[in-house]
């Protein structure tokens, strides 16, 4: 279990921790959480079980979460990541980017990717923050995989970006 103080927003730590841990596999999946990432519960379905899922507790209330997918041996992809909304601009989000970093470093992998809708201006600042670079686009992924159209900011969702960072070598 890795721990965190909390920043806020006035570069002060919180008196409270939080910790990262990986769900046992007879724990309930917070899929609450992962609906504010993933709007479609069978959007979820298609990855999660194959996923390390890591959730984010702070005075044992599970308050983020994110998977973490193995693609193959060399690369990880972030399958989702979310914040409780009562906690975001926190920077837990970059501490579970950081960790997710790690936790696939110590699988062997040499890469970790992400991906988000193109037209996700704050996701796409946040990851490319955290070092992450544009390698593709998946044309109407949005369209393809989702049974009813997804709307942000009054905007549909089409395409996704697809980020890269290197974590190794």
């Amino acid at each position: 279990m890795t721990q965190f103080a909390l920043h806020q927003s006035n570069n002060m730590y919180d008196k409270d921790m939080i910790a990262i841990r990986l769900l046992k596999k007879q724990e309930p999946i917070p899929y609450h959480l992962l609906l504010l990432a993933d709007e479609e519960m069978q959007a979820i379905e298609r990855y999660i079980h194959q996923s390390d899922i890591y959730v984010v507790e702070k005075n044992n209330r599970t308050i983020a979460v994110y998977a973490l997918y193995q693609m193959d041996e060399h690369t990880a992809e972030i399958k989702a990541i979310a914040v409780d909304e009562a906690y975001q601009n926190r920077g837990i989000g970059k501490l579970m980017l950081r960790d997710a970093e790690v936790k696939a470093q110590e699988k062997g992998c040499r890469e970790l990717i992400i991906g988000t809708p193109t037209i996700a201006k704050k996701q796409l600042a946040i990851y490319q923050k955290a070092g992450f670079e544009w390698f593709d686009v998946k044309k109407n992924f949005f369209i393809t995989w989702y049974s009813e159209p997804i709307f942000e900011e009054g905007v549909q969702l089409k395409d996704m970006a697809m980020m890269r960072k290197v974590i190794a070598g």
